[in-house]
């Protein structure tokens, strides 16, 4: 269990009211961290730190809620966590937008410009926000959650898929810049995962079996598959891993 423990770390996870950022924030306060729950609105985050400190004692979470658009909510965000914990061991980038589905030609400049903002420089204004305490402590990991789009063109998620490359290679630049200083920093690509926010790829039965039949495991991912992974690489057990992205799809771009 020592590879795995988090007991003392506190971890910030944006976009975590609800699928893969919620399963994510479960797991960590699992294996002992506090975490600080937060996306948009304050309700949906208070119930998940609710049942977050029911099942593992009051304290074990606060909620937070931020726009990942606003600089100033971005930085209460921190703010507010140092403010009740004390420090920010964990970093998890989760939150993310797609406001659009369809060729490049036909995505208007707010459209495009709005998936940068909340997929990429919202990432990059949160973590220079945190990692300064990181580097003076020489101790921290910070995680991006990416997608398997940022490996491959797409003809109806193209702009979506730009903003996950670039955040793949955020992650691999920011690990140069901070391995001496003992900060890690990953990235996780899932698959197609049965979220509200993939919805529109998973509800239709014939969409979903040509995403998923070609994948040696020939099923869509849970929330919960992904969180595993990010415990992996928030603890002990990924010491001597950083800048990379760690593929989690069911086998399905090594065989499509």
């Amino acid at each position: 269990m020592e590879l795995f423990d988090l007991t003392g770390k506190v971890a910030i996870i944006t976009g975590s009211s609800r699928g893969i950022g919620k399963a994510i924030a479960e797991r960590l306060a699992e294996h002992g961290a506090k975490v600080v729950i937060s996306s948009r609105k304050a309700g949906p985050c208070d119930e998940v730190a609710a049942e977050i400190n029911g099942k593992y004692g009051e304290g074990r979470a606060i909620a937070v809620p931020a726009n990942i658009a606003s600089k100033e909510d971005l930085q209460r965000l921190v703010d507010e966590t140092n403010a009740a914990f004390g420090q920010i061991d964990i970093l998890v980038c989760n939150a993310a937008t797609n406001p659009y589905a369809g060729p490049m030609g036909g995505i208007a400049d707010d459209q495009f410009e709005k998936i940068l903002q909340n997929n990429v420089i919202s990432n990059h204004w949160l973590i220079q926000m945190v990692a300064p305490q990181m580097v003076e402590r020489k101790d921290g990991a910070i995680l991006v959650i990416s997608s398997i789009g940022g490996l491959r063109g797409n003809a109806l998620i193209g702009a979506y898929n730009i903003s996950k490359a670039a955040d793949m290679q955020l992650v691999r630049n920011l690990a140069v810049e901070w391995g001496p200083s003992n900060v890690r920093v990953n990235c996780i690509a899932p698959g197609l995962v049965q979220t509200d926010f993939a919805k529109y790829l998973w509800e239709n039965p014939e969409l979903l079996k040509t995403v998923t039949e070609p994948a040696p495991l020939k099923r869509i991912g849970q929330p919960d598959e992904i969180a595993g992974t990010a415990v992996y690489l928030c603890s002990p057990a990924s010491a001597y891993v950083t800048g990379q992205t760690l593929v989690v799809d069911g086998g399905l771009t090594i065989a499509w």
